[in-house]
């Protein structure tokens, strides 16, 4: 539904984007045969401004496709709320480090021809109702297809669905292998459609998973569809469960992390779920200063991201002066955009995730006065926090104001910034510039996560919940901290995972996880960081060591390749 490759391109909301066009950096520099699809949206997600009570106001996203994208002759078309809707297509060639290219085609039904309704169709980025959704949802899978076979993409070996958003696709590759709509689909045209799709589920958050009513199925789909719906028998409880729908057709199913392909398995019991942990794109995401400090110690990184286990043998002086340049031009953009002159001596923590309850970023802020007792005891800290909320989340408005409130409560005694318009660009500066990266999720809700990979990447430790991707990379005063002590809450076997799930709107054990966050903050990381540099550099080292060699697209990019898609052999590059 959303792929990030820059900022100008803005077509993405958050994580999934980023890990999206991160993931197909990866395929383009290793030379794989694949193309990607997605939508073309023409007022983007939305711009952040925060008023000073922290009330976030939205605003539409101002650019030109066709700055950035080349259009395609090619439109087909598809039957929606009982009109034909026309969908055209703009093509942008993402090319790899070693040459590579992997085409990238964003449909669009913005066409002059098409019903002025349906020309919003592709306007905004999760926004909108049940049909709205329904529609862009049916554009992306069904019109995907079409669309790549219009352009000469036949004969692909595997469709690969990120989320249920274009589990369509799997209706529309079923009707062409029975040839006819009116022709009934037996067991080996679903056996069939099966070995050609695979499919991967990035949240154990119930709402992450689209439903919709019958009334709206009805409204939206052409009979050809819905027909096969009702022959699956998909309409459970009067709901099409798009999730439901890409497993049932999907001869491979994965979450996005081990720990979350357990999660996947207590929510999908039905089906085998496999675990294929997220990564990053190293040179995506390696800030100017990491860059130079890799290219001399650790030639072919970009190419290899196994490189980086030699990260055991860099300097620790070099390292800590390579991270002093990236912090020092962290804290000028923050300068320039809040005004406020931070010290390059405090440690530096980053926060920064989507605003949303159950992210917690709020958790440190629980009680101001032993945050400033720790600063005063401990070592002097300054926070910078970042995140956007979902427009219709109003749990998620409130924690932004939330912070506001803290940073005036808190005053000179802890400084926090609170930077508004979350970008791929700002995340950079952050992940490499921090001294630390915090997160703090109600477990079992983080299906992975990637900012504290990037961090790692580039030397920057992380303090967080044991959950996604952390109870992978953790190490203990190795590769950083967790937040907690009892790690086996965390890796509970499968069978026992249900009766742990708390609710997402109202994480359960907050006030556990804020009293050990304070307690490693205080009495082991500030300690560290302050009276034993060598060890805080060392930790820094061995998260570029541990973490970063392993939590890459390019190791994620060859698993997929090996164990989803079947591909026993590699391109040569």
């Amino acid at each position: 539904m959303e792929v990030a490759i820059k900022d100008e391109l803005p077509t993405f909301s958050g994580g999934l984007g980023v890990l999206a066009g991160d993931y197909l950096k990866s395929t383009a520099d290793l030379h794989l045969p694949i193309v990607a699809v997605t939508l073309c949206y023409a007022k983007g997600y939305f711009r952040q401004q925060i008023g000073a009570d922290g009330a976030q106001v939205e605003l539409p996203v101002e650019w030109s496709p066709d700055h950035l994208l080349e259009r395609v002759g090619a439109v087909v078309p598809l039957q929606l709320g009982g009109r034909e809707v026309a969908i055209g297509a703009w093509r942008y060639l993402l090319r790899g480090v070693s040459g590579g290219e992997v085409p990238i085609y964003f449909l669009d039904t913005n066409l002059e021809d098409n019903h002025p309704e349906d020309r919003l169709i592709t306007d905004q980025l999760y926004r909108g109702d049940g049909e709205h959704r329904l529609r862009q949802e049916a554009v992306l899978g069904l019109g995907g297809v079409a669309m790549l076979e219009r352009l000469g993409h036949r004969g692909l070996g595997t469709f690969h669905m990120n989320e249920g958003h274009s589990a369509l696709l799997t209706l529309a590759l079923l009707n062409r292998e029975v040839g006819s709509h009116e022709v009934a689909a037996g067991p080996s045209a679903t056996m069939a459609v099966r070995e050609h799709c695979v499919f991967t589920t990035h949240t154990p958050v119930e709402a992450g998973h689209d439903r919709f009513s019958r009334d709206v199925v009805n409204a939206v789909l052409a009979p050809a569809i819905i027909d096969r719906i009702e022959e699956l028998d998909l309409l459970d409880d009067d709901e099409l469960n798009m999730s439901e729908l890409g497993l049932r057709l999907s001869r491979y199913a994965n979450g996005v992390s081990r720990r979350h392909g357990a999660v996947a398995q207590q929510m999908f019991p039905n089906v085998p779920i496999s675990a294929i942990t997220n990564g990053v794109h190293l040179s995506t995401w390696a800030a100017p200063s990491t860059v130079a400090l890799f290219d001399n110690y650790l030639p072919g990184w970009r190419h290899d991201s196994a490189m980086l286990r030699y990260a055991s043998g860099i300097p620790l002086d070099e390292l800590a002066a390579a991270h002093g340049t990236a912090k020092a031009r962290l804290l000028r953009e923050v300068a320039h955009r809040s005004g406020e002159q931070l010290s390059e001596q405090a440690l530096t923590i980053g926060l920064a995730r989507r605003a949303t309850r159950y992210k917690q970023i709020g958790l440190i802020f629980s009680d101001l006065d032993r945050l400033r007792r720790i600063a005063k005891d401990s070592g002097p800290l300054q926070i910078l926090c970042a995140g956007k909320a979902h427009p219709d989340d109003a749990d998620g408005k409130e924690l932004l104001k939330m912070l506001v409130a803290a940073k005036r409560e808190l005053g000179s005694e802890v400084p926090l910034v609170l930077l508004e318009n979350y970008d791929l660009g700002l995340a950079g500066l952050l992940c490499s510039g921090s001294d630390l990266w915090l997160n703090t999720p109600a477990p079992p809700n983080e299906a992975s996560g990637t900012s504290g990979m990037k961090a790692a990447l580039n030397g920057v430790p992380s303090m967080s919940v044991l959950d996604g991707w952390w109870i992978e990379g953790c190490i203990e005063g190795v590769t950083g901290w967790a937040i907690g002590e009892d790690a086996e809450a965390f890796t509970a076997p499968p069978s026992q995972i249900q009766a742990t799930l708390p609710p997402a709107v109202a994480p359960e054990g907050s006030a556990e996880r804020a009293e050990a966050l304070y307690r490693k903050l205080g009495e082991v990381v500030l300690p560290r960081f302050y009276r034993d540099r060598d060890g805080y550099h060392t930790v820094m080292r061995n998260a570029i060591t541990l973490n970063g060699s392993f939590f890459s697209t390019d190791r994620m990019a060859r698993e997929y390749a090996l164990n989803a898609y079947r591909w026993r052999r590699l391109p040569d590059r």
